[in-house]
């Protein structure tokens, strides 16, 4: 008995096959070849086909379908997705327009009129965000500059929404995807109407909104056609790309926080307390396993300049040497890497920072002590630092952090950089080797009723590691880190008044 697992990315789609029994990866595709392409028609702008993503989902279905024995073998289909984009149907349930993704920034300005003409106390209150640059926003500039399409639209959605519709032909979202649109009322646990009717949005064109975990739509007779799969299996699970790793690393319940430290690094942790970040550093939305008598909400904080600074130290110094290697050498460097930080900002505005941009920076270099080693060594530190200075944002929003779980991939990989974090933070951090396909397919079990509970669903997650704090490093960690706080906070001072960082 086998479930699927569908992880539609920007660059890549996944299906991963998930055997019930064994609760161990049966097989798994990555498609295409080389990273699917972004179209960017004007600066700022990224844009998609829905019609690629279901041309590659369609080949990794029928490739793990035969793979698994045949239509009869998939009991159970889990949907997984890159956040906030926007997909628009017409009435035949074709694009009318590609869809514009989550790294396009044109709708900025307008989710930021829109705060101020709805008034930032009611938002934050009720929106727990300010609209920004998510969903809502981006159809709102179809409105204004693209008419005709908007005139055409008979239901917009997310990127996993359309996979559903293709697998079921039903149109529909979920109550965290509404919430990641920007489009729920928190306070009234429905759609936010006074968005919509803000926006000129016809509420007839939100989708009907079900659970995340649970039988949402089943395989029509055409999709299971043309798929290999048995004709009426049950889509039963569907959420985001970060609700969606948080709940592959069975981060479900307040005090449990997933983290990935790949190009950008991302922290999500799960609370039962709605309070918003009054300053937008971070976001805050319906976690998978929410219920209005069991509230859990994810909070989310983005972190542009992560492994990308250590991706790019490495390259300019040591451009040969392996990532194992350099962790090696990074280990023999002293803990506080004698003295050298890291800012680690230099990849674009960074949102925990109020959008400010401040650049990467070596600061305290010793052209006598330090070499290439002490840079390698201080990114690292410097991106736990960083890690740090969020989950202090986090906080004050309520969250309370009592373990850190994530993929054994990345940053995680070394163990300068988990120690450090673990120590800074004060919490353990688990380390599993599972990805989003997978825990889809897990999802997909859970919902259909394949897994009777929360702990048959994650019996089979393997620890690879853990990482405890380390009392003897603490003190050297935290004088470091005041040091680094200071040096960003003297730059983010000066960016506000107008000077050169």
């Amino acid at each position: 008995m086998k479930t699927l697992g569908i992880d539609v990315g920007s660059s890549s789609v996944k299906v991963s096959l998930l055997d019930v029994a064994t609760g161990e990866c049966a097989g798994a595709v990555t498609l295409p070849s080389a990273e699917m392409p972004i179209d960017a028609p004007q600066p700022g702008w990224a844009e998609q086909d829905p019609r690629m993503w279901w041309n590659y989902v369609r080949e990794g279905v029928r490739t793990l379908v035969a793979r698994a024995g045949g239509a009869g073998a998939v009991k159970a289909i889990g949907i997984t997705y890159q956040m906030h984009g926007l997909v628009c149907l017409d009435e035949a349930g074709e694009p009318l327009r590609k869809s514009i993704i989550w790294c396009d920034s044109r709708a900025v300005e307008i989710g930021d009129r829109a705060f101020d003409a709805l008034g930032h106390d009611r938002c934050l209150e009720r929106l727990l965000n300010s609209p920004g640059n998510f969903t809502a926003s981006k159809l709102a500039w179809v409105r204004e500059n693209e008419p005709e399409v908007f005139a055409g639209v008979h239901r917009f959605m997310l990127p996993g929404d359309y996979v559903l519709y293709r697998l079921t032909g039903e149109m529909s979202t979920t109550r965290s995807g509404l919430s990641e649109q920007i489009l729920w009322d928190f306070t009234e646990n429905k759609p936010a109407g006074f968005v919509a009717g803000y926006y000129g949005i016809d509420p007839r064109t939100i989708p009907q909104a079900h659970p995340s975990i649970g039988i949402q739509a089943r395989v029509d007779a055409a999709a299971a056609a043309d798929l290999g799969l048995e004709a009426g299996t049950p889509v039963s699970y569907r959420a985001g790309d970060q609700p969606n790793n948080a709940f592959s690393l069975n981060v479900l319940d307040p005090g449990e926080v997933a983290a990935t430290g790949g190009t950008s690094g991302v922290v999500y942790g799960v609370t039962d307390v709605p309070r918003p970040d009054r300053f937008s550093r971070v976001n805050t939305f319906l976690h998978v396993n929410h219920e209005p008598r069991r509230p859990r909400y994810g909070v989310l904080l983005c972190i542009n300049g992560t492994g990308i600074l250590n991706a790019w130290v490495k390259k300019t110094t040591v451009p040969d040497m392996s990532y194992p290697e350099v962790n090696r050498r990074c280990a023999e460097i002293p803990v506080g890497s004698e003295g050298v930080l890291m800012l680690p900002f230099g990849n674009g505005a960074e949102r925990m920072l109020g959008n400010r941009y401040t650049g990467a920076e070596a600061i305290g270099l010793d052209l006598n002590r330090h070499d290439r080693f002490h840079l390698l060594r201080a990114a690292q530190e410097g991106i736990a630092f960083a890690f740090r200075y969020g989950m202090d944002v986090m906080r004050e929003t309520g969250l309370r952090l009592r373990v850190i779980r994530a993929g054994y991939a990345n940053l995680f990989l070394s163990p300068v950089f988990r120690q450090t974090l673990a120590t800074l933070c004060g919490a353990d951090i688990e380390l599993y080797n599972t990805d989003g396909a997978l825990g889809a397919a897990r999802g997909a079990a859970l919902g259909a009723g394949l897994y009777a509970s929360r702990e048959e669903t994650f019996a089979s997650l393997r620890k690879i590691d853990e990482v405890r704090p380390d009392p003897a490093d603490r003190d050297v960690l935290e004088r470091g880190y005041a040091r680094w706080k200071a040096e960003l906070e003297n730059r983010l001072g000066r960016a506000s008044h107008g000077t050169s960082v």
